[in-house]
């Protein structure tokens, strides 16, 4: 499983999905069986087995004096699971489907609840008053379902028996420009609000996503959000944006619903790329799918260089000369990088300006989101040979 989580109105939903959704899937997508061995362990306070195996850097979580918490809603989950007494668990879609909603729901609930605990109570009401949206990839063998809510993307780079690339996009974006979107607000919605559900090509002429965790304010009653702002929050202190918009009328407005799509894996399927869209306002499909084919063709020159040539100063010498001429820097370490390199050292005319980069990257925090959003990508790689080899029936 892969994911990419873009905050708005602070870091704490994107911080709390991110560490929480795979666990609902996971959950979502276990047999019978595996679920009455974990509430046994439960209910008999012997240790549960890791769900996950997760592949991030080392550090500790900053929501370690909650996860009792997390993990008790997570069991909820799995006990209404198991009261389905389905053997083999949901199918992907059904499992990528409400594992989004159902986390979402707990956001919601959890702030609702009362606790006792003041950090655990300031964290909840912040995860649940800022927001995320959220695009997660789940691939088994040659099954690949991607799961969106809201404007972050993903796009398979494929290339051609002839040599040529080209870009699947696998995800549509969920905002004012997407016709399908508009269409589903006002079904939702009653007809006097035609024009005031989006507006400036804003959600109510507040957010750009139409999908997304959290932001409970636009998905409560405006008389369940006092009752629970009433309860003696620092809010300021928290920095919670106290905001109903405008023409508020049959909340909810905002859903955490996500499109599912499902793509059978060909060999010629080379990568995906997940990414917010702080690197699509700056790049189009094309042009990002160009540039991890670039670092690709690059990397494997460069291995080649040094394997038929032998390592000596004088050598690498010349290739420095070779790649100072060029203008090119040290070459980045993952196309990930170089992806976010050119998102913001491009000039208009898509050239890199080193001078421009450089200016993007010392911008001081607060004037930085004027000129540029921020950006978060993963590239996945796929091996051709055990794809073919599937198919194949190897």
């Amino acid at each position: 499983m892969f994911g990419i989580f873009d905050g708005h109105g602070g870091h704490a939903c994107a911080q709390a999905v991110s560490e929480r959704l795979f666990y609902y899937v996971a959950v979502s997508l276990m047999s019978h069986q595996t679920l009455e061995h974990m509430e046994g362990a439960m209910e008999s306070m012997k240790p549960l087995l890791p769900i996950l195996h997760w592949l991030k850097h080392p550090g500790d979580s900053i929501y370690k004096d909650v996860t009792s918490v997390h993990l008790d809603h997570l069991r909820v989950y799995w006990q209404e699971l198991l009261d389905l007494h389905m053997e083999m668990g949901l199918s992907i879609e059904e499992a990528l489907m409400y594992s989004f909603q159902r986390l979402d729901s707990d956001i919601s609930l959890e702030i609702q609840a009362p606790l006792e605990d003041e950090v655990t109570r300031n964290l909840s009401l912040q995860v649940a008053f800022s927001g995320a949206t959220a695009c997660m990839a789940h691939v088994d063998g040659i099954h690949l379902h991607v799961a969106n809510a809201g404007d972050c993307r993903a796009i398979l780079g494929v290339q051609e028996d002839n040599g040529m690339w080209s870009c699947l996009p696998l995800t549509r974006d969920h905002n004012a420009w997407n016709q399908a979107e508009l269409s589903r607000l006002k079904r939702e919605h009653p007809e006097s609000e035609d024009r005031t559900i989006i507006m400036e090509d804003r959600l109510l002429g507040v957010l750009i996503p139409c999908r997304a965790f959290g932001d409970v304010q636009l998905k409560w009653s405006k008389e369940l959000q006092r009752s629970v702002l009433e309860r003696g929050f620092n809010t300021e202190a928290l920095n919670i944006y106290q905001f109903t918009p405008p023409h508020y009328y049959t909340p909810p407005y905002l859903t955490a619903e996500p499109e599912v799509t499902y793509h059978r894996l060909r060999p010629q399927d080379k990568f995906l790329v997940l990414a917010s869209d702080g690197l699509w306002d700056m790049l189009s499909n094309e042009d990002v799918v160009r540039l991890v084919v670039g670092h690709l063709t690059e990397a494997d020159q460069h291995k080649t260089d040094l394997a038929q040539r032998p390592a000596n100063l004088g050598l690498m010498q010349s290739l420095l000369l070779q790649r100072k001429a060029s203008g090119l820097h040290e070459a980045d370490q993952n196309a990930a990088t170089r992806l976010i390199r050119h998102a913001i050292g491009n000039n208009e005319y898509g050239e890199m300006e080193a001078e421009r980069l450089a200016a993007m990257l010392t911008l001081p925090e607060d004037l930085a989101r004027m000129y540029r959003d921020d950006i978060t990508v993963t590239v996945v790689y796929f091996n051709s040979e055990s794809i073919g080899a599937y198919y194949k029936g190897g």
